[in-house]
């Protein structure tokens, strides 16, 4: 991204970011790209990916598309050294609100999704001296929201699946982590605002319900993700960091 410092702390490192072609995903892929990795963007259309990464079509939803875009990249670079499971999809409403087929369609793409792409690169993943997942949790992984109620049984799926995943692999070299984003400025969030009967009154209570007053920008939680997955983070795993401004644990005072 623009103004964006280079750090070269992932300089020889090959990084794989799911949904990576747009939203969080596109901010994570110019972040740990400043900071020297070479990027290969999973997603289901790679049109908006940056030119200057390398892009692959695949569905998290689907093993085969999986295996064969993480073997694809694999053959690319010849190595794979951290994945970013940001791939995800919303959903809106109460336990009522979404049918079977709603509810295994969002669980297979954000939570066996993050499964089904570590396990194609965990053979690459245990080759590497500095191997690392960082998966894209949710502020209501932790957090109770209203009308989210599929949405947030799959990301606090995703939380527990990141603690199990550091467990499982901690001594085999591989580090775990997740990061929960608040409300972000994302095209999803615009085409929920869009859909709104009034979308600057839905901005407004949006901002207004993250304590700093304003909605979460993607590069903030791209920030995040590379400090998780750089090598400051060695001793860093099984854990999350909130970028959410504070929502989910401060109570602020109403002025």
């Amino acid at each position: 991204m623009g103004g964006t410092e280079v750090t070269g702390a992932l300089e020889g490192l090959v990084a794989i970011v799911t949904g990576g072609a747009s939203g969080i995903g596109a901010a994570i892929a110019h972040r740990l790209h400043a900071d020297g990795a070479q990027i290969a963007v999973l997603d289901r259309d790679t049109s908006g990916a940056d030119a200057a990464f390398a892009a692959f079509t695949a569905d998290v939803s689907d093993r085969a598309s999986v295996d064969a875009a993480v073997a694809a990249v694999a053959e690319r670079f010849g190595r794979i050294d951290i994945v970013v499971n940001n791939a995800g999809i919303g959903a809106q409403g109460d336990i009522a609100a979404n049918d079977d087929d709603e509810w295994a369609r969002v669980l297979s793409i954000n939570v066996t999704g993050i499964a089904r792409v570590t396990a194609a690169a965990l053979p690459w993943l245990r080759q590497s001296p500095s191997a690392s997942v960082c998966n894209t949790a949710s502020i209501a992984s932790t957090t109770g929201l209203p009308q989210r109620a599929l949405y947030s049984a799959s990301k606090g799926a995703v939380s527990a699946l990141t603690r199990a995943m550091a467990a499982d692999h901690l001594r085999e070299g591989i580090r775990v982590n997740a990061v929960n984003p608040g409300t972000a400025d994302t095209p999803w969030v615009g085409r929920l605002l869009d859909s709104a009967s009034d979308p600057a009154a839905e901005r407004a209570a949006l901002e207004a319900r993250q304590p700093h007053g304003r909605l979460v920008s993607p590069d903030e939680v791209a920030a995040a993700v590379a400090y998780l997955v750089g090598p400051s983070a060695g001793s860093t795993t099984g854990t999350f960091i909130e970028v959410d401004g504070g929502m989910a644990q401060l109570r602020l005072r109403a002025e």
